[in-house]
């Protein structure tokens, strides 16, 4: 009996809070078609933006019932849903899907059902990358395999050791501004 009471006196208080805050709920939809040539894969990105303001009333409290809204921050979060073609579905943090150049030569980023491809500018695949738990990425290409990483101004750096040299390489794959 002491249960029902105290979850009826619960449930009583918890329905006459109100919830003062402004949500603006906002997802951008794009469908990536990959032909290889042998066969044509559909994938789905789905961009959520959802902006949340508290609301707070300005002044002290009285008996108007018009009173002004005190400007509060708005708190911005942003993910990216990713429906792979075989149904499974992954969030990514940050897309990093964008052109890049090295050495003169136009390189694509782009999405694929793990991680993300680099493609030359025929579209041809130079290597995989793929997101470790540390928060750094692998590639893996044909000849190579190297550390990845995206830097603070979304330039793509690939370190790669060379046993020959006993030494560590770096290639800055510079992003290319939208």
């Amino acid at each position: 009996m002491k249960l029902v009471a105290i979850i009826a006196f619960v449930f009583t208080f918890s329905l006459s809070q109100a919830q003062n805050k402004n949500v603006v709920d906002e997802t951008k939809k794009t469908i990536i078609t990959v032909n290889d040539g042998e066969k044509e894969t559909k994938t789905v990105k789905n961009e959520n933006t959802r902006e949340v303001q508290m609301i707070e009333l300005d002044g002290k409290k009285d008996a108007t019932v018009n009173r002004d809204v005190k400007p509060s921050p708005t708190i911005v979060e942003q993910s990216t849903e990713i429906i792979n073609p075989d149904g499974s579905v992954r969030i990514v943090d940050v897309d990093r899907t964008n052109y890049y150049t090295l050495n003169g030569q136009k390189y694509k980023v782009e999405l694929d059902a793990q991680g993300y491809s680099l493609l030359s500018e025929n579209n041809k695949n130079i290597g995989k990358i793929r997101k470790t738990t540390t928060n750094s990425f692998i590639f893996a290409g044909k000849n190579k395999t190297a550390i990845a990483y995206f830097d603070t101004n979304g330039n793509l750096v690939l370190e790669s050791y060379d046993p020959k040299t006993d030494t560590v390489t770096f290639e800055t794959y510079t992003v290319l501004k939208k």
